[in-house]
């Protein structure tokens, strides 16, 4: 025989085991399931013999109302109209004749495919004979429920009076968390068993098909764990599914459970809220106990009651919180309303940002910046988890209290960063806000080792449940506070005010966009016509004016010529810049024509041209790999011209001028520059470099005309590309462009 190993058995198969369909019942009760169609008696439980007195094979298949007539008087009303299925209805004490006596029963009704499940139990003989005699405890509750003054009395109270109505040793309130481990957060108890309180349960305790019945079938009880199961008896070979069954046979392993936990007896009665299983009180008992149908309606009633009070107060309580959270996002709107750009109403009031949603840290991050604000992991660190987010959680809000289990590298920050909450402000930008909280180190208290073990029978594996449930203790790391429902909520709304925002602002340019664009061809055709008309007048005034110097220089003095020197300097100057301004607005008017264009030969050609012209001046040419571009010829020669010109001209001062040409290959496009250790110029005027007639330097010192940077910058932006540089004051310069690899042109 070949052992089996612990990695061979299926841990899941509690899970799957068909607890719904037992194929028997607690024998603490009869059952009978009557087809609706015919009325006959499809499955009995074996004991109805020693009930009525008759073998149940021989009730099989006949009139219900043959068999037992006055049983079946009593259930007339309710086999006509019998309740949905998922639903049980308990009925009334009836009295019925059985084979030696008359006796009482507490009756229950339910529904599985054709037939009514009729269930019977015997009251205990210490049962009250009516609910009314529970009226003054359900009363006492529902009073100081509303006076109740903590939600944590609330459970206080509903442990104790359901307790005080059944009698039994220990009773917990037993809430589940998002895994479905519970927690006992209340419980009232006697000294028979150990307390439970503050312990945690693994999910496993209470398998997924179990939880799907209590939520289900809110009441269950079972008197005696040692019990024997009794059997159901059909013609029919499919089994009687029994969820909604008050006498449904339990599971052996649940059975054992409870054995090993000390309890011969147990109740539950589940709490829902919203139609969802929240949780549990579970009562239980060392020696075997029965609770009468009664008793167990009223604590079921009770605890309904609880449920609603608890939905009140947690909801006054998410009320309030979104009342104080309101009023914090109205103040970053505001802000934000403040400000030109909305990012600066978030990063200039952190405190705001960071309560909104109960965070110690944040951070605001777009594709070209990224601000850290509070107890933040640095910025290399958000930015990685901004490339995480943008690839794996580009949901509108994504939050955890667990990050390094989703993001591993979040362990070395987990300080700052083990909860984190994200909105996605643009997912075409990828924009987001993050919040952050930093680790709570928790020691959990489990009710005995959490994970179920194996144990070897007669040469095989056989998985058991829980043998100990002394108190085992695990410290839970890397995790912070959950975020509650109010803060996602807070979240949400500020990310649906910003994309509103976004969007507003976007309609808001896209309108300037094009009202500049018509403005800017009329200004464009004004520029044209203008230049043009000026060109014939500035040469007129150079032509006369050179006539006139040269042929009457004779009657002219010398501060006449100086004059007519002047006024030839300044026609020439205004000439210059009519050209300069024809060429600007002529770039504007016509369309691209690319082709490849040989940047080493055209640098090479533009800087000969320029040795020519400065004389005794030594310049150190440093001419690096130049890549070829596609492109239009005549404006990229107009662009390096300019560069070139410039680093000659702004080098004039220099002892030894250094000027540096090459380019670099990267990211789909080719980036060319230009370096000189020339005057340089001040970083904060960079804005003003680029436009036209903005000048840094004196005309005085460096003669020009304001036009070249901004011909250079329109040049390549209609090539679709960059431009940008970088200098400092009397340590030179660095202009760059950037061209993309397939420029095909534009019209």
């Amino acid at each position: 025989m070949t052992l089996q190993t612990p990695e061979d058995i299926d841990l899941t198969a509690c899970e799957r085991e068909p607890i719904h369909i037992p194929g028997s019942i607690q024998p603490h009760g009869i059952l009978l399931a009557i087809r609706l169609s015919d009325r006959t008696i499809a499955y009995a439980s074996a004991n109805i013999a020693e009930t009525f007195g008759f073998d149940p094979a021989d009730a099989l298949g006949r009139p219900f109302e043959q068999v037992l007539p006055a049983l079946s008087a009593e259930f007339a009303a309710q086999l006509d109209d019998p309740p949905s299925a998922g639903s049980t209805r308990f009925v009334r004490t009836i009295q019925v004749r059985t084979a030696r006596e008359e006796k009482f029963f507490e009756t229950a009704i339910s529904r599985s495919g054709d037939c009514a499940i009729l269930e019977l139990e015997e009251p205990p003989s210490d049962a009250v004979s009516s609910i009314d005699a529970h009226n003054p405890t359900l009363r006492r509750f529902v009073g100081q429920l509303q006076e109740a003054s903590t939600i944590e009395f609330l459970f206080d109270l509903a442990a104790q009076d359901i307790r005080r109505m059944t009698g039994f040793d220990r009773v917990l309130i037993y809430r589940f968390d998002d895994a479905w481990n519970g927690t006992v957060i209340a419980e009232d108890r006697n000294e028979v068993l150990p307390s439970y309180l503050d312990l945690r349960f693994p999910a496993s305790d209470i398998p997924a098909q179990a939880r799907e019945l209590y939520r289900r079938n809110r009441l269950r009880i079972i008197p005696d764990a040692n019990y024997a199961p009794v059997p159901i008896q059909s013609r029919d070979p499919a089994p009687l599914d029994l969820s909604d069954s008050v006498l449904r046979s339990v599971s052996p392993v649940h059975l054992e459970y409870m054995r090993n936990m000390g309890t011969l007896a147990s109740m539950s009665i589940s709490i829902l809220r919203g139609g969802k299983l929240w949780g549990l009180i579970s009562c239980h008992n060392k020696e075997p106990k029965r609770v009468s149908l009664q008793v167990r309606n009223a604590c079921d009633f009770l605890t309904q009651i609880f449920s609603l009070q608890l939905d009140a107060r947690e909801n006054t309580m998410l009320a309030e919180n979104r009342v104080r959270l309101g009023a914090v996002q109205t103040r970053l709107l505001a802000h934000m309303a403040a400000e030109e750009h909305f990012i600066a109403g978030l990063v200039n009031h952190s405190d705001d940002l960071m309560m909104l949603a109960g965070a110690q840290g944040a951070a605001v991050l777009t594709q070209d910046h990224c601000w850290c604000l509070g107890q933040a992991p640095d910025k290399d660190q958000v930015r990685a988890l901004f490339d995480w987010l943008s690839e794996n959680h580009q949901e509108d809000v994504f939050a955890t209290d667990n990050l390094s289990e989703v993001y591993p590298p979040a362990r070395a920050y987990a300080d700052r960063a083990s909860g984190l909450v994200s909105i996605s402000i643009s997912k075409a930008h990828s924009s987001y806000v993050l919040w952050f909280r930093p680790e709570v180190v928790q020691t959990v208290k489990w009710g005995g080792n959490p994970q179920k073990p194996v144990q070897e029978e007669a040469g095989s594996l056989r998985l058991h449940p829980r043998r100990s449930f002394e108190i085992w203790k695990e410290t839970v790391r890397n995790r912070s506070l959950s975020w509650n429902q109010s803060e996602i909520e807070a979240v949400k709304e500020l990310r649906n005010a910003i994309v509103g925002i976004v969007l507003r602002r976007a309609e808001e340019l896209a309108s300037l966009s094009e009202e500049l664009r018509r403005s800017n061809k009329e200004l464009e055709a004004f520029s044209y016509s203008v230049s043009h008309d000026l060109r014939a007048p500035f040469r007129h005034i150079v032509g006369y004016s050179e006539l006139l110097k040269k042929q009457e220089a004779s009657k002219l003095s010398d501060k006449g010529k100086r004059y007519v020197d002047t006024i030839i300097e300044a026609a020439y100057t205004a000439g210059t810049l009519v050209d300069n301004l024809l060429r600007f607005s002529h770039m504007g008017r016509t369309a691209l024509k690319p082709r490849h264009v040989d940047v080493a030969s055209l640098v090479d050609e533009i800087r000969q041209k320029l040795t020519m012209g400065i004389g005794d001046r030594k310049i150190q040419w440093v001419i690096g790999d130049l890549a070829p571009v596609n492109a239009d010829p005549v404006l990229i020669r107009l662009v390096f011209e300019n560069l070139l010109d410039n680093a000659v001209k702004y080098t004039r001062t220099r002892e030894k001028a250094r000027i540096e040409i090459g380019s670099t290959r990267t990211g789909g496009e080719t980036v060319y520059f230009v370096r000189d250790n020339g005057v340089g110029f001040d970083m904060k005027y960079i804005g003003k470099l680029f436009g036209v007639f903005q000048r840094l330097h004196r005309m005085e010192e460096f003669e020009g005309t304001g036009i070249g940077l901004a011909n250079v910058r329109r040049i390549v932006e209609r090539h679709e590309g960059r431009a940008w540089a970088e200098g400092e004051l009397d340590k030179g310069a660095t202009f760059s462009i950037a061209l993309p690899d397939h420029q095909e042109g534009a019209a």
